[in-house]
């Protein structure tokens, strides 16, 4: 009985680190999600930035313009590097997020099958327990008829 309450013990703070990846797997999701979708409104404002000036400038341009937009462009895909960097970093952090939960529940699930082998053990013993008191029981019974039947006058 003791052993099962350890287990279950550990069962439950198995089950609670399995809790804690899989709220570590959401977060990990939801940044990865954010550092994604800001990764494509960088580019997507990159392109459209782009397109906005290659039309001013073919229509002429001072070269202050022209270096000030160069110079613009260069931080943006600075930025753009830096975003994509965080995004690559926030999918190898949901990568191992996953990874975390998935060994969490191979744990959980082999404490669980533990706790149903050691609660089968028991609940065998048990039946054998009783098959011997019943069969206990029944020799008396019969060695007490044999011996009241000596007893008894014929």
């Amino acid at each position: 009985m003791q052993r099962l309450q350890s287990l279950q013990v550990l069962m439950e703070r198995e089950q609670h680190l399995c809790d804690l990846a899989q709220s570590a797997l959401q977060r990990a999701a939801e940044a990865a999600l954010r550092a994604g979708e800001q990764r494509d409104q960088l580019l997507a404002y990159r392109g459209e930035y782009q397109a906005r000036w290659t039309g001013q400038f073919s229509q002429g341009s001072t070269i202050d313009i022209l270096q000030c937009y160069r110079s613009f462009m260069q931080r943006l895909d600075q930025a753009v590097t830096m975003q994509t960097r965080q995004a690559e970093l926030a999918q190898v952090h949901l990568a191992q997020a996953r990874r975390e939960l998935l060994d969490a529940e191979r744990r959980v699930a082999s404490v669980r099958k533990l706790l149903e082998r050691r609660a089968a053990e028991q609940a065998h013993a048990g039946r054998q327990r009783d098959q011997k008191l019943s069969d206990e029981q029944a020799q008396r019974m019969r060695w007490h008829a044999t011996q009241n039947d000596r007893l008894l006058p014929q």
